[in-house]
């Protein structure tokens, strides 16, 4: 194990795996612990163990009692506070990193998609940096829930979303903010963002009254409002904050 303290850089990299990977897979033989070790030249106990560290900071772990890795160091908390009040930032800062130390593209890193991108210039950088951004959002929300739907329970990542709770375009702090997603199947995703459905600060569901207004045919029934006052199944980490759900329920939900 290498003796040197870690980075900010290292420590930039590592928390956004932490984000990347499901909690309980945060182990030495998980190839994404394995794949940083090697970029970081240490072993994947080190850096399973440092990721650890970064889960006895995170609030929703805490709440289920669970303590992660103690002994961190004061550099993991001021890392994990700078994420926290600037996910555009930091998200994008470290998939930058990642690109320079493997060599390659950041589109590839992060296997955005490259259709229609400009082709080169301010723009491009722009639109590369939004759907960056947008990559490590989906990435992080996915696994906070297991990549399962947070109302079905469906597990199948081709048909799921990573739903902002207040829209893209009406809060641009925290548009990268893992704690405004909620993990969706694309129908209730596209409920959700009409206000036809939305989550109670309680983290219940609640499905419009509007939905009424067309006929209640079976489909109806299974896709909807059998869930309604049902409870979300909760993700292992950044649960979706209170205020935003409260927005949500009233500036959105109909």
């Amino acid at each position: 194990m290498s003796s040197n303290k870690w980075t900010r850089e290292e420590l930039i990299l590592a928390f956004s795996l932490y984000c990347k990977i499901p909690f309980g897979t945060i182990h030495i033989r998980n190839p994404h612990v394995i794949a940083l070790a090697k970029i970081l030249k240490r072993t994947p106990s080190a850096v399973s163990w440092k990721l650890a560290n970064f889960a006895r900071l995170d609030p929703s772990l805490q709440n289920r009692n669970i303590a992660g890795a103690s002994h961190g160091s004061k550099l993991d908390i001021e890392v994990w506070e700078e994420f926290n009040h600037n996910w555009g930032k930091l998200s994008f800062e470290s998939e930058k990193l990642l690109a320079q130390k493997t060599g390659k593209p950041i589109e590839d890193i992060t296997e955005i998609e490259t259709t229609n991108l400009p082709k080169a210039g301010k723009e491009r950088e722009t639109v590369v940096k939004i759907r960056v951004n947008q990559s490590f959002f989906r990435k992080a929300v996915l696994a906070a829930y297991n990549s399962k739907c947070c109302i079905t329970g469906l597990g199948i990542p081709e048909l799921l979303n990573a739903s902002h709770i207040v829209p893209w375009s009406k809060d641009e702090n925290n548009r990268i903010n893992p704690r405004n997603g909620l993990c969706l199947n694309a129908i209730h995703d596209r409920a959700f963002d009409r206000g036809l459905l939305t989550i109670t600060p309680e983290f219940k569901i609640k499905i419009s009254r509007s939905i009424k207004r067309y006929a209640v045919t079976d489909a109806v029934q299974d896709f909807l409002l059998r869930y309604d006052g049902s409870e979300i199944k909760l993700p292992t980490r950044f649960l979706p904050d209170i205020a935003f759900l409260t927005y949500h329920n009233k500036n959105i939900f109909i």
